[in-house]
Formats: structure tokens, sequence, C-alpha cells
């Protein structure tokens, strides 16, 4: 009686099984092409591609691309942090916790330029907005400036990082606009060539905190907009005789 060998089972599968696909692991995925190709390189064919899947599959956990963006921008802004030394004044902390939210959109390829086309409102997202709105109650903001205030705020923080972002992606930075007011003529622009070098002063901190200070000044100081008045209330009986 012969021996019979037992047989050796070979798998097909010539790599590991891929991960059970769920809206953190495609929100993973389209942050890593994100770090690697920019916005300009994110699409929802090349996340399931990545992904080793359709397109058509991620709809199941995604309704489009614009919410694909929002979960994306909303699960990066988990890693803005508030200082613990409570010893600083709320302004401090305030401004302290704004240039957290601007490292985290500039260290991030194309995260900035995703911030200005998309609104999340996840979770990450409302905790920013709490801290924020929280600050400026603590040093006295009313209720309306406060949430006005906190738009403000995150839309220049914003603004700044994409612009830092465009420039180092681009390789120019602001030389171009350096030469051209360096270039200037005293005839033909003379406010300019007076105030070229004031122009120019300051580095990117510098200016960073000035604005962020006159800009909280000008939450706390300023007055909101009074009310428009309402406008009459049309006739409904048109061309009605008064009564005599």
């Amino acid at each position: 009686m012969k021996e019979e060998s037992a047989r050796q089972i070979v798998s097909r599968r010539s790599r590991p099984a891929k991960a059970p696909l769920s809206q953190d692991v495609i929100v993973s995925s389209a942050l890593e092409i994100l770090d690697r190709d920019g916005l300009a390189g994110l699409s929802l064919r090349r996340v399931a591609a990545a992904l080793d899947t359709g397109a058509a599959s991620l709809y199941v956990y995604l309704a489009n691309l614009d919410e694909l963006h929002a979960l994306m921008l909303d699960q990066a802004l988990a890693a803005v942090q508030l200082p613990k030394a409570h010893r600083l004044s709320w302004r401090d902390r305030l401004k302290a916790f704004l240039v957290s939210y601007l490292h985290v959109l500039y260290d991030r390829h194309g995260l900035a330029q995703l911030a200005l086309s998309t609104i999340s409102s996840g979770p990450h997202t409302l905790r920013i907005w709490k801290r924020l709105l929280g600050l400026l109650k603590e040093g006295g903001v009313e209720d309306a400036k406060a949430v006005w205030g906190v738009d403000l705020l995150m839309l220049y923080v914003t603004a700044i990082a994409a612009e830092k972002s465009n420039w180092r992606e681009s390789g120019q930075g602001p030389g171009r606009v350096k030469d051209a007011l360096l270039s200037a003529s005293a005839k033909e622009f003379p406010l300019i060539f007076a105030f070229k070098e004031a122009l120019l002063a300051g580095d990117a901190q510098a200016r960073l905190d000035w604005a962020l200070e006159v800009i909280i000044d000008g939450i706390v100081g300023s007055q909101l907009p009074s009310a428009p008045a309402a406008a009459p209330r049309a006739n409904k009986k048109r061309g009605s005789r008064s009564k005599q």
C-alpha cells in the first residue's frame, strides 16, 4: 500500500487580504493620497484604486466627493491642540490654539486648500468651535460677537495657511511681490515707493501675531450692526378706499 502523500494547499491569493471597507478606512486612504499628491490628485476613483475596489463601492459609505472632503478635514483637525498652561491669558491661549490650527493645515500637503473649499461639521471641527467660543467668552465677549468672531478668526488663519502652502508647492514664495515693490516707480506709485521698506518689514510670525491681535481687539471692542428695520407691509386690498 502506497503511502498517500499529503496534498499541499496553495493559496491563489498573491497578496495579503484586504482590510474590510469602512468609512474610516476610506478617509484614511484619502488622506494618504492627499499627503502624497495634493488636492488636485484626489478623486473617488483614485481612492477606490488604492483600496483595490471599484468607485461604486465607496457610495455605500459616502454620498459624494464633498462628503469625503468634509470627513477628511474633520479627521485631520483632531491634531489641533489647546495649550494646557492655564497661567497664560485667554488671549495667549486663543492665539496659541489658532497657531496650532494653522500648523495642522500647513503641515499636511493640500489640507489648507481643502479647508478653504470645504465646510466640516464633524466632532473634531465642533471641538475647535467649542474651544474658540469658550476662550472668547472667557474674555467677556458677548455671545453674538463670539460666534461671528470665531468665523472671522478661522477664515483668516485658513487663508494664511493656504497662502503659505501655495508658496511652498509652487516654489515661488513672495519673491515676485517683493521684486515688484522694490522696482515700483516713485513717479507712478509714490506711496508704494515711500513705504516699500515698511511693506516688506516683519517676518511671517510677527505679522501673524499682529494680525491676530488686531482681529481679537476688533471682536472685543466692536459693535454688531443693528438689525435692519422691517419693510412696511403692503396693503392686502390694493386700491381699497379708506372708510369714511
